[in-house]
């Protein structure tokens, strides 16, 4: 298979050398704005204006301004995207894009996927990402596995950590506030000769709040605290390759309440969780035919560790869980004229898992998977981009699985009024623990999607307004969930307690309307609303039309800033989130919620400012997940140095 894999990627660099030339007057000049270029739509740089996806960028001053250390306090802002945690900050965290499920979010930090394979879903835990050195976000909404492969049914979120620099450069910051909480974080960047690097760290404190509601009796304050680090280094041997080498490090430790004896209700418990992850990047850099033609070799390697500690139980250690990936890829990326960019690339990723809970047997678990690629980029005419890929996964487990995306986006106005629709299909390979636990299913076969969607950006006085609004709809089939077995026949032979089975369906649809007002320069408003139907559509279900779990059907986000004359900056954010529920009957309501923060920042000299911030201004009660507490009012205080 990887011999015939090689084949049609000769074939297609035939292709890129022999190709005609296509509208070459029509191609697009370079943007000088940062904010303009994404990576993560098309697996490399590429304008904004040529992507045909629903795509979300935050950049490093938008992070600045909200001062926030938790990542997902910035994501929760994002339309089509939702956040549930299970108490404070560290807990347990899903996010879900589009009302698809969170371990069908494919989260990357610097283009390596994070996924742990450990996990029940295979999914990621946002619970121990903290802003720290991040320094873009990068959001693509919608299926998006012909790049992006297993998983990636709601979308893709990318975490891009600060870059080296010509110059060299210090950031660092260190706030103080509620319960105790701080933070110091640094980063140094530079560049001698043909060695490029940028490294840092960052430690984050806090008492925290009792993971166990406090509203309904918890007590105990449930701390938290997180080690991590990151680097990114690049080598160039010549003008035409290079040596990149990226590293990131987690090391937190959360506490988390139970079911203690001798009651066995939820409430406070003495119980620590600890997760340790590592992710590491090594590859080649070969450009040719005058940079026409790009080639990356590389060798992504994930690990994460988890496990659990009850001081008060029998024994100890209540669970241990360690995933770890493996994963050698090729790239090409190729310009087949200034019309035409084409995208192909190999992948070979090995997955392995162990697990044990309360001293239980170890549960072990092995899967390969092997996928191919390609995807190719037309400009006939100024304004129009087209864009269709295909990608193909070969499972040792399952077998294989075929996807196809397309998109287009128009502007027939150099840029005053942009349309864009896409089609795109995604696949989620079943679990490590799905399919070799001791609940596991050898015959499951892959959880399927297909969605499209369409919006329109128009753009007024000037660049000084943006107004957007895009409709989008997904269907999702063969989705996996745990069934009881009563009778021992079938996929349920000794299978007493239960297994997996492809049962469920979904289909989620909605709307997500923006607004982006700068009358002067000093001055930014934005806001976005999304509405969203997902429901459970599985036929025969006594749940059939259901809302899905956690699923807000809808949610508002406003913010404004302004710079006064004499330097200080000041802004407020409001965050409105609607109804969910919390069981497949939706007999469980979760309410509502509005969160409102404000911050203000000053310059003491031209390398240093003091800011500080007050989230929750309001103090707002509520819960993301049922009996699960979240922090109150809370203030900080920081100081950011720049050199």
């Amino acid at each position: 298979m990887v011999r015939l894999y090689f084949s049609i990627i000769l074939s297609v660099v035939s292709f890129v050398n022999a190709a005609p030339a296509i509208a070459e007057d029509t191609a697009l000049p370079p943007s000088d704005n940062a904010e303009d270029i994404v990576v993560t739509a098309n697996r490399a740089p590429e304008r904004l204006s040529r992507i045909g996806q629903s795509v979300t960028v935050i950049d490093a001053e938008t992070l600045k301004t909200r001062q926030t250390a938790i990542l997902t306090d910035i994501l929760r802002d994002v339309p089509g995207l939702s956040v549930a945690r299970n108490g404070g900050v560290g807990g347990t965290t899903s996010v879900f894009i589009r009302g698809a499920e969170s371990a069908q979010t494919v989260a990357l930090i610097d283009g390596v996927k994070l996924n742990d394979p450990s996990s029940p879903g295979g999914g990621f835990n946002f619970g121990n990402l903290l802003v720290g050195n991040i320094d873009r976000i990068e959001v693509l909404r919608g299926p998006s596995s012909v790049l992006w492969g297993s998983q990636a049914i709601g979308g893709v979120i990318n975490l891009i950590t600060t870059k080296p620099t010509e110059k060299l450069t210090i950031h660092a910051r260190g706030e103080y506030g509620y319960r105790g909480t701080g933070q110091v974080v640094g980063n140094v960047a530079g560049k001698a000769g043909p060695l490029s690097i940028s490294g840092g760290g960052g430690y984050f404190t806090t008492d925290g709040i009792s993971s166990f509601s406090e509203a309904r009796g918890g007590r105990e304050r449930d701390g938290y605290r997180n080690f991590g680090a990151n680097l990114n280094v690049n080598l160039a041997l010549t003008n035409d390759i290079s040596l990149d080498a990226r590293g990131y490090y987690s090391d937190g430790r959360v506490g988390i309440d139970g079911f203690a004896p001798p009651t066995f209700a939820f409430g406070d418990t003495r119980e620590v969780s600890f997760t340790r992850e590592f992710v590491g990047y090594l590859g080649g850099n070969v450009a040719l035919f005058d940079g026409r033609f790009r080639n990356r070799f590389g060798f992504a390697y994930t690990d994460t560790t988890r496990r659990n500690e009850d001081p008060d139980g029998a024994p100890v250690v209540t669970f241990t869980g360690k995933g770890r990936n493996e994963r050698f890829e090729y790239q090409g990326v190729a310009d087949v004229t200034d019309a035409v960019q084409a995208t192909f690339g190999l992948e070979r990723e090995t997955s392995r898992f162990n697990s044990t809970s309360f001293g239980g047997p170890l549960t072990v678990g092995r899967a390969r998977l092997d996928s191919i690629y390609g995807q190719i980029g037309v400009t006939p005419l100024t304004g129009l981009t087209v864009t269709g890929g295909v990608r193909h996964d070969d499972h040792d487990r399952f077998g294989g699985a075929t996807t196809f995306a397309a998109s287009g986006v128009y502007s027939p106005n150099g840029g005053k009024t942009t349309v864009r629709a896409s089609y795109s299909e995604g696949f989620k390979a079943p679990s490590l623990f799905q399919l070799q636990s001791d609940f596991g299913n050898q015959l499951l076969r892959p959880e399927r999607a297909a969605g499209w969607d369409a919006g329109i950006t128009q753009r007024a006085l000037g660049g000084a307004l943006e107004a957007s609004a895009t409709y989008f709809h997904r269907k999702s089939t063969d989705l996996i969930d745990f069934i009881s077995c009563p009778v021992q026949t079938g996929i349920c032979a000794n299978r007493p307690f239960g297994t997996f089975d492809n049962v469920s369906r979904a289909v989620s649809q909605g709307v997500e309307v923006g607004l982006k007002l700068r009358p002067v320069e000093a001055l930014q408003f934005q806001a976005n609303y999304t509405y969203l139907d997902a429901q459970n559509r599985s036929v025969g279900s006594a749940t059939f039309g259901r809302r899905l779990l956690r699923r807000p059907s809808q949610s508002v986000n406003a913010s404004v800033d302004y710079r006064w004359d004499f330097g200080l900056t000041t802004g407020a954010t409001v965050t409105s989130i609607g109804n969910s529920f919390d069981n497949a009957a939706n007999t469980r309501r979760i309410p509502g919620y509005v969160l409102t923060d404000i911050r203000a920042a000053f310059p003491v000299f031209s390398q240093a400012e003091v800011y500080g911030r007050i989230e929750n201004l309001f103090d707002e009660r509520y819960e993301t997940v049922p009996q699960f507490g979240s922090p109150g009012r809370a203030a900080y205080v920081g100081v950011r140095v720049r050199y």
